[in-house]
This record gives structure tokens, sequence and C-alpha cells, in this order.
């Protein structure tokens, strides 16, 4: 596709042809929008919404304003509440912050990922307990 055949494309969804795209050199231009409609528009298994609240969760973290901005309008346009956008990013804010902890002070990876297992396999056989 040429860059006005990208353009059509694109306008044929959103309804225009958001600036930044208009940035991107004639050599890319077709490129970026496949990978953006794959990755952004496409169904996939994780449905809209919360691929949207993850990359809320991710923007948050790395200080994006472009992408907070971006993602939380279109969670919201899948159906997200504000209740589950203060979730996605109260939720990235923990898990940078244990993060931070983690790697600060270097808390042994093997021996991190043995405990995660013991625990998961104690959730599990709790659950099976219940369920009997």
């Amino acid at each position: 596709m040429d860059r006005q055949q990208v353009y059509q494309e694109i306008e044929g969804i959103f309804g225009l042809v958001p600036s930044f795209f208009k940035e991107l050199p004639d050599n890319t231009v077709e490129a970026e929008w496949r990978l953006f409609r794959a990755v952004q528009l496409d169904e996939g298994p994780v449905p809209v919404k919360y691929r949207e609240l993850i990359g809320l969760g991710i923007a948050a973290v790395t200080r994006c304003r472009y992408c907070v901005f971006y993602h939380t309008a279109i969670a919201k346009l899948f159906g997200a509440t504000d209740a589950e956008i203060e979730a996605a990013v109260h939720y990235a804010k923990s898990s940078a912050g244990w993060s931070a902890y983690l790697n600060g002070l270097a808390i042994d990876y093997d021996t991190f990922k043995q405990e995660v297992e013991q625990a998961c396999d104690f959730v599990r056989a709790q659950e099976h307990k219940r369920a009997a």
C-alpha cells in the first residue's frame, strides 16, 4: 500500500488520520500501520478492554502521558469503568514498587521462584479441599 491507501484505511477506521501517522516516513508508514492495527485493534486472545488496561498500567509506569491518555480513552470506549481504570493503575504501581524492592535488595531469583511455586501449590490444594 502507498501512503494514500494507508491513510484511506486509517480514516475508514478512525474518521481521521491522526497526526502521528502523518509523521512516519514513506518507507515505514504501511508497516507501522499494519503493526498498530494488529496489536491495538484486531481481535486476539485478550479482549480489547483488558489489553487497554494492561497498556494503561505500562504507560503509567513508563510515564508516557500520550499512552496514558490513549489507553484510558480506548479502555473506556470498550467498557472499562473508572474503578477498573484506577485498579489497573494501582496494580501497575504496586508491581513497579515490588520490582524496585526485589531488584534493589537483590533477592535471590531461584528462591523467589521456588516460594511463588510453593505458594501456588498451597492455594491450589486449598481450592481442591473446598471443592471436595
